[in-house]
């Protein structure tokens, strides 16, 4: 198997959530979303972990989740800082290119904030170790992917066969009748395959995520940020799309942890997690 790096994206400002929701405890051992992924990415085969966090928050970060991870796999930092002039940091895509220098081969990006199951990290450990130009990106049903709290944003995905012909950053998803609903209006049924931002890139992608947000910067607002489906979508068409029927877990919003803590507590119940997960 080729050495796997895996990006975890967890510099967001939680503002929907209300607090620094990357170190939210979902378990009795106060183990967070971004112990579960990392747990499950090292049985799959990664051999690498880089955590893009702000400065502010890496200490906490570290005492609370580095710690642990790092005695079972290699473990580096980067950074996303917010730019003068503005209120965010520039997005997920600027986020990953600050992680790539840390980066040696090919690697996969997860949200902090999502849970996207076993069977996911194993089938993108998979592909990726099976060599190969073609990136990959796991496909969620949308139906799977709601929170019952408010709105979502999600990467609505268009396939043909196996490959990603076209993908577009959706925002304010709101569930509807048989589907759900953008801000616009837009009606996607319930079936519609979305990106998790759980994408697997060949080393090859750096030169993408370059000049990518090189030229977003030319024209880039205030307020735009530089999403990973922009750079997903310009590798197409070089992109395989692996389908899951995983539902998503996610702390969006506060209000999304009970039902989180239930479902992690029924998974550890069932043996698929053992109890202390780091033990």
């Amino acid at each position: 198997m080729n050495d796997l790096t895996l990006i975890v994206l967890a510099a967001g400002l939680g503002s929907r959530f209300g607090g620094v929701k990357q170190v939210a405890a979902i378990d009795d051992c106060l183990h967070t979303l971004i112990d579960y992924g990392v747990y499950d990415a090292i049985r799959a085969g990664f051999t690498k972990v880089v955590c893009v966090v702000t400065e502010e928050i890496q200490r906490a970060f570290h005492e609370r989740i580095g710690c642990n991870i790092e005695r079972h796999v290699d473990l580096a930092y980067a950074y996303q800082a917010i730019p003068a002039g503005r209120a965010k940091p520039w997005g997920t895509a600027e986020a990953v290119l600050q992680a790539l220098p840390q980066v040696g081969g090919d690697f996969a990006t997860m949200n902090a904030d999502d849970f996207y199951g076993s069977d996911a990290y194993a089938t993108m450990a998979s592909f990726l170790s099976g060599g190969g130009d073609h990136h990959a990106l796991i496909g969620y049903r949308l139906c799977n992917t709601m929170s019952e709290f408010g709105t979502v944003s999600r990467g609505v995905c268009e396939v043909a066969g196996h490959h990603l012909t076209g993908i577009t950053e959706r925002k304010a998803l709101r569930s509807a009748p048989g589907g759900a609903v953008d801000e616009a209006g837009n009606f996607f049924a319930a079936d519609t395959l979305v990106s998790m931002n759980f994408w697997g890139f060949r080393a090859s992608a750096v030169a993408a995520f370059r000049d990518g947000f090189e030229a977003f910067r030319r024209q880039a607002s205030p307020a735009s940020e530089f999403y990973l489906p922009d750079v997903g979508g310009s590798l197409i068409p070089n992109v395989v799309v692996l389908p899951t029927h995983a539902s998503w877990m996610g702390v969006t919003y506060a209000e999304d942890l009970p039902a989180v803590r239930m479902r992690i507590a029924a998974l550890v119940a069932s043996g698929q997690y053992p109890p202390g997960l780091w033990q």
